[in-house]
């Protein structure tokens, strides 16, 4: 028809020519995690030369410290909003996509390159203590951790109640020789620092496994299935956190990546082979658990039975009584025994005398 286009199409019956942007579905709205009212977004900013810290400077200034004196800067953000964490990416050339990722969070552990920068998220993990595990305990509190590398700067951001960095960059401090390999030794320490969290939390969990486990092999009959369920779903969340980190680490430990030095290697090496032992741990408590929650539900299926038997031994015993007390109580004339003397005590001997027998073989053959 005049007047209308037709778009040209490829050897596959596909458009030649494709639109520079496509429409994305909206999806639920985004919201940025809030912190506390009153604390700023900057928990610390210091400059590191030659593993020593220098002279407090202002966040604006710090790069360009840290590149005129050949150091890096070290800046810890805590759940910064897009406009704050944009004006510190302008400083630093950050790319707009991990600053996406770093203020709306809920991202999987992953490693990503962006020219000589590296954007490094991981999942905190902590214990949550409990005075006794219910069917609505809450075990494992998680949270994330994004880390910024570049040449001559480290970038920490924090999401979450917990995983403060505070201790960590004061150890940290302390190892000059460790400092003086830059920026990755700080991504190092906060791999570290969080796999080293991961394994007290599997250590906690597992003592509330043997506690259940022993509950339910307990002579006393107990019901476990709701508690057994919620800690199965609160270490599915760790093994979310756990799980996905091997790439990221074997990669630092393995490829050749330019803001981590060949020295560094040796170290996520050793972060890797924590992590996964820690995983091997989670999944391991967890087919235990799994084990756990069938022989619980066999229990209970057992213990169903066993009622069940009692009910049907007692009702087989009433039924005697039941059955002659019916006899005898139909309104014939000419019945047997209705005229004798001893009939009432004689079908009283005989009612006592059956119910007896069947309640010994019932208990005999552990029905009762």
């Amino acid at each position: 028809m005049p007047g209308t286009e037709v778009p040209r199409r490829g050897s596959r019956g596909l458009p030649a020519e494709l639109p520079s942007t496509r429409p994305r579905p909206e999806g639920r709205p985004r919201t940025t995690p809030s912190r506390p009212e009153g604390v700023g977004p900057i928990v610390d900013c210091a400059v590191y030369v030659d593993g020593r810290r220098e002279p407090p400077v202002e966040p604006h200034e710090a790069l360009q410290a840290a590149v005129s004196r050949g150091g890096f800067v070290w800046l810890g953000l805590y759940a910064p909003t897009e406009e704050e964490l944009g004006t510190i990416a302008g400083h630093y050339g950050l790319h707009p996509l991990a600053v996406e990722d770093a203020v709306y969070a809920h991202q999987r552990p992953k490693l990503e390159r962006y020219g000589d920068a590296l954007f490094m998220v991981l999942t905190t993990a902590r214990y949550v203590r409990h005075d006794r595990l219910t069917a609505t305990s809450e075990v494992v509190d998680t949270g994330e951790v994004m880390v910024f590398v570049g040449p001559n700067y480290v970038i920490t951001v924090r999401h979450g109640e917990h995983g403060a960095l505070a201790d960590l960059r004061q150890g940290l401090e302390e190892q000059t020789d460790l400092l003086c390999l830059g920026p990755a030794a700080v991504l190092y320490a906060v791999a570290d620092h969080v796999v080293d969290d991961f394994v007290d939390v599997a250590a906690a969990v597992e003592e509330d496994v043997e506690e259940l486990e022993a509950s339910v092999f307990s002579p006393e009959r107990t019901d476990d299935i709701g508690r057994l369920y919620q800690l199965k779903r609160e270490l599915l969340s760790l093994r979310r956190a756990v799980s996905p980190l091997e790439v990221p680490l074997q990669k630092l430990a393995e490829r050749q990546i330019d803001p981590v030095p060949e020295a560094m290697r040796s170290y996520f090496r050793d972060v890797e082979d924590h992590a996964i032992r820690v995983r091997e741990q989670v999944a391991g408590l967890d087919e235990l658990l799994s084990s756990i929650l069938q022989a619980s539900l066999a229990r209970a299926t057992q213990a169903d039975n066993q009622d069940m038997r009692k009910i049907s031994a007692y009702a087989g015993i009433i039924a005697v009584p039941t059955a002659i007390a019916g006899i005898y109580g139909m309104n014939f004339e000419f019945m047997p025994e209705l005229t004798w003397r001893y009939g009432y005590f004689t079908v009283l001997l005989v009612i006592v005398t059956v119910c007896s027998l069947l309640y010994r073989g019932f208990k005999r053959n552990g029905w009762l």
